[in-house]
């Protein structure tokens, strides 16, 4: 093995789509047609190079401080493909993995760790033959390489991607007891690597952060140590840069330090080190040369380079070898501030995104003397933050001083409220969905020209109206016994709010990838939360009108615009939240006075913020359940309450869930044919609706397949308290396959109960 230094300077990831969404336009060109697989190919190769000029534009400039953590949908499915854990040759073959065809079903998928990033889910079966297939990775290297670049191969390690994947059906055996045979399958990678003249390559191995069900941290820690003794045991390997973002490793760090692998990464981000404030000094057992995660590559504040600074200092002073890097990978934030026009003058300079992040890691690696303009920056930054009068309201301040403290609770209990509700008249298994519609390309269209000011208000809403109009008339003619008007009108279920309240900012090109080719524009909390107008009664009311069904109103929930937002990091996050859930109980109330009698309170990030240890975690869902709670604890008891929770590992959570005290609840299901159902038990009381067809996926399910998952839920679930309902929103979906899918879904329904 030939060794050469590790860069002074790094980054552990960084955002995958393009400053333009170049790869998600491509992709979904792809996907439609209107592409083909050379052209996808090249747009993808151009990306890749942009990105690897612009790193070296913005200081990174030694060989491997540039990661090649390139995936065309994710990660995960694309390291599960090199290692061979799931098959798969070709373009086709990987992105029906991800999202299924006509024909069969994709694979599921659920959030990566506590973000709002999504990873495919690998099924690993008793006989799956992990086959390397290195050329994935080494075509990367090739390329860069061509182009004058030194970049490093990143791939996610075996702990992780084994804890991480799921049993196959049929299979007998935990992934993670197939750890011996993933070890080779990476150890050939590894060494074809080494053949091409990689000196350094990345395995990220963020489960040694977390408690999870599969392994608790001295059983990760234990998988560790005999995966890392086989590949690091191997001369024909490149050195290994071992990395741990997301959090703080316990057990795990104490046998890296034993195991010495070439470089450690770790996240010394404010927040990590807040959970966890003994963390700092444990690190500095390590035996490696380390890599310290300072910048905080998940929120956009501008970092205090000096406070940085000092510990940095503190590091060097106690181990052999630094360098500096980003917490976790910059996928997680926008591309860059310098995108952004008409955010406020007076907040613009307190941002940071990931390329002005890649300019503090640089900054910090040299210090105030040699980069006196970032510090100075960083400077102004902090203290205009600090003097602004934005942060703080003093009524709001005042109103929530009057809540009661600790737990709150709707009046009366569920069962007096089910008994009142029944005036609502639904029928036994009620069809409904989850609340967006396709947003056409007219829609967008004028969204855009409305902006652009080329489009009054008058004829917007004209255009709005007529969608729902047609929205409603689609779901009567299809037979759906609850409605929802569709949200054209919300550009997304969290900015729409974000824009509408008071402490908030939004972006214009701030995009961050959820999964695939879908990305949010994440909103900033700059400040004491307030509504000051209603925001959503005057589309209930006008969609109410068209219908002698009943239209639900639609709300998103507080913890899931805090975890879909960049949040403070100068309050605790249950402040936010508290200002949310009275922000929305006014909206509550304005909707019952407009006469609706259903309203929805999304909450499906409730398992994303979700601490990834376990002694954190109570402290987190009773104040995540107490927002959700002041949402709906003056609502009439004859008013019911929907929720809705998706892509998430619903049993992790599910005492939470129930203690949210909604009335119905709706949860993701079809990827995992009903398993999230194992855990409801007689302590749950809501009615549940779990979805029983991926909107993630363009296929539309048959009648019999969507049957089949109805009776699979009635194992569990009461018919009393059942509803029929797809996995989530329809916003990313066309027309065409939403009708067809929701007809069969009614059609579905149908049959089961007719055959009760």
């Amino acid at each position: 093995m030939t060794t050469t230094n590790f860069p002074k300077a790094t980054i552990e990831g960084y955002p995958r789509v393009g400053a333009n969404r170049e790869l998600k336009r491509a992709l979904e060109s792809y996907w439609a047609g209107r592409i083909d697989a050379e052209t996808f190919e090249s747009a993808a190769h151009s990306l890749r190079l942009d990105t690897y000029n612009r790193l070296r534009d913005l200081g990174l400039t030694e060989d491997y401080a540039i990661p090649a953590d390139v995936a065309y949908y994710d990660q995960v499915l694309e390291t599960a493909l090199t290692v061979g854990a799931v098959a798969g040759e070709t373009l086709d073959d990987e992105f029906t993995l991800a999202r299924g065809n006509k024909d069969t079903a994709p694979l599921e998928m659920t959030k990566w760790f506590d973000t709002n990033y999504h990873y495919i889910v690998p099924e690993i079966a008793d006989d799956q033959d992990f086959k390397a297939h290195p050329q994935r990775v080494i075509k990367l290297v090739e390329e860069a390489r061509a182009a004058g670049h030194t970049v490093r191969p990143y791939l996610v390690g075996p702990v992780t991607l084994l804890a991480l994947s799921k049993q196959a059906e049929g299979a007998t055996k935990s992934p993670l007891d197939r750890l011996d045979d993933a070890v080779k399958a990476y150890q050939e990678v590894l060494a074809e690597l080494n053949k091409s003249g990689v000196k350094w390559v990345q395995l990220a191995e963020p489960a040694l952060v977390a408690d999870l069900t599969v392994a608790n941290d001295e059983e990760l820690a234990a998988h560790t140590k005999r995966a890392y003794e086989a590949i690091l045991a191997a001369d024909n390997r490149p050195q290994v840069y071992l990395t741990t973002p997301y959090g703080s490793a316990r057990k795990g760090l104490e046998v890296l330090a034993e195991l010495k692998p070439e470089a450690v990464q770790v996240d010394l981000s404010v927040g990590t080190l807040a959970l966890d404030e003994g963390y700092l000094e444990r690190v500095k057992n390590l035996k490696s040369h380390v890599v310290a995660g300072l910048i905080d590559g998940r929120n956009v504040w501008a970092a205090n380079l000096r406070d940085l600074r000092s510990k940095y200092e503190d590091l060097e002073g106690s181990l052999d070898s630094l360098s500096v890097s980003t917490s976790v990978s910059l996928q997680h934030v926008p591309h860059t501030v310098e995108a952004e026009t008409k955010l406020p003058a007076d907040v613009a300079t307190w941002f940071s995104f990931a390329n002005e992040k890649v300019k503090e890691v640089v900054a910090l690696s040299q210090g105030p003397l040699e980069a006196p303009e970032a510090y100075s920056i960083s400077d102004r930054a902090v203290r205009t933050r600090a003097e602004s009068e934005r942060i703080h309201n003093a009524a709001v301040k005042a109103r929530i001083e009057k809540l009661p403290a600790g737990e709150v609770k709707r009046e009366p209990a569920f069962a007096e409220r089910n008994e009142a509700q029944k005036e609502l008249g639904l029928p036994q298994l009620p069809t409904t969905t989850i609340g967006s519609f396709p947003q056409t390309k007219e829609i967008r269209q004028a969204r855009a020209a409305h902006r652009k000011g080329e489009l009054s208000d008058a004829d917007y809403n004209a255009a709005l109206k007529d969608e729902v109009k047609s929205v409603i008339e689609l779901q009567e003619r299809l037979g759906l016994d609850v409605l929802v008007h569709g949200e054209p009108e919300r550009n997304d279920m969290v900015q729409y709010f974000a824009e509408l309240l008071d402490g908030f900012v939004t972006t214009e090109n701030g995009w961050v990838q959820s999964y695939g080719s879908r990305c949010t524009r994440p909103p900033i909390v700059v400040g004491d939360i307030s509504r000051p107008a209603a925001m959503t009664t005057e589309w209930s009311k006008y969609a109410q009108s068209l219908s002698e069904h009943h239209v639900k109103g639609m709300l998103t929930g507080p913890v899931t615009i805090l975890a879909w937002s960049f949040v403070r990091d100068d309050v605790h996050q249950s402040v936010s939240a508290d200002q949310l859930g009275v922000a929305l109980a006014d909206e509550v109330h304005d909707l019952e006075e407009t006469g609706i009698d259903i309203i929805q309170i999304d909450e499906p990030a409730l398992r994303e913020l979700l601490p990834l240890r376990e002694e954190d975690r109570k402290a987190y869902l009773d104040w995540a359940v107490r927002s959700f709670r002041l949402v709906a604890l003056e609502a009439k008891p004859t008013t019911q309450i929907h929720t809705h929770l998706c892509y998430s590992e619903f049993g992790q959570i599910i005492d939470a869930v129930a203690g949210l005290d909604a009335d119905v609840t709706s949860i993701e299901a079809a990827r995992s044919r009903m398993e999230l159902l194992e855990d409801i038990d007689e302590t749950f009381h809501s009615e549940i609706g779990p979805g029983i067809y991926d909107i993630h996926s363009p296929r539309v399910p048959s009648v019999a397949e969507m049957a089949e998952l109805i009776r699979a839920a009635l194992k569990h679930v009461p018919v009393e308290r059942l509803w029929v309902n797809p996995d989530c929103g329809l916003k990313t979906r066309g027309y065409e396959e939403t009708e067809a899918s929701l007809r069969n879904m009614v059609l579905a329904r149908d049959e089961v109960r007719d055959s009760l």
